[in-house]
């Protein structure tokens, strides 16, 4: 670990994961509105800041896990932002293979029991427990510039949280029920990316103990001297 600065930042970086078991206890409203604040600080083309974000603690994000959870169990799913398993070639494939299994296997779920992978569909729908979710947009118009700029915009909301001590999770699974967030929240717009759960980390739980690989540097970068 290098120090200065520059260890700062690496502790910043590789020390934010994914939680997936959270406290109860609610994060102060001065703390997440410094985090969401120092998050708007993230680049986009020409200034434009084309996201749109919408944070639910208390009874809002209570009444929108059971809205998440009865769209769910009736099969009521809808997406802005089409998906495929085509999307993944054999390389992204075999990382989501290996990500699967570290996790399922911290919870004890073998890969084949459907109903108990059912069953943690739900607590994902429920945020993990944690007390606080941020649902996040991009445009209408899904122009794939604006929307990378939404994906900037989420990796700087992350580890703005992570510098004030807030665990998160960003979770897919919300984007295959736009419908029901909008309805849920009040909205007529944007084009729903994914949520990002939110709160203390429990310490107990053996989830949040998975810890996943990163590629070598040479897998996904080239460099041209």
């Amino acid at each position: 670990m290098t120090s200065g600065l520059p260890g700062v930042a690496e502790q910043l970086i590789r020390g934010r994961r994914a939680t997936r078991a959270f406290l109860p206890d609610p994060v102060p409203d001065e703390t997440i509105e410094a985090a969401f604040r120092l998050a708007g600080a993230a680049p986009s083309n020409s200034n434009t800041q084309p996201w749109q974000v919408e944070v639910a603690s208390g009874a809002a994000r209570d009444n929108l896990a059971e809205a998440l959870v009865a769209a769910h169990r009736a099969g009521r799913r809808t997406v802005d932002f089409p998906f495929s398993e085509d999307t993944f070639t054999p390389a992204h494939q075999h990382r989501r293979t290996a990500m699967g299994a570290a996790l399922y296997g911290a919870l004890g779920i073998d890969r084949d029991d459907h109903e108990l992978r059912a069953a943690y569909d739900v607590q994902s729908l429920s945020f993990y427990g944690a007390p606080h979710v941020a649902m996040v947009f991009a445009p209408d118009s899904g122009d794939p510039r604006l929307t990378a700029d939404v994906g900037m915009y989420a990796q700087t909301l992350l580890l703005a949280l992570n510098a004030y001590g807030v665990a998160s999770c960003p979770q897919a699974l919300m984007s295959f029920f736009a419908d029901t967030v909008r309805e849920t929240l009040g909205l007529t717009g944007g084009k729903l990316l994914f949520g990002i759960a939110f709160g203390y980390a429990d310490p107990a739980a053996a989830v949040n103990t998975v810890a996943v690989g990163r590629e070598p540097l040479g897998e996904t970068t080239r460099f041209h001297r």
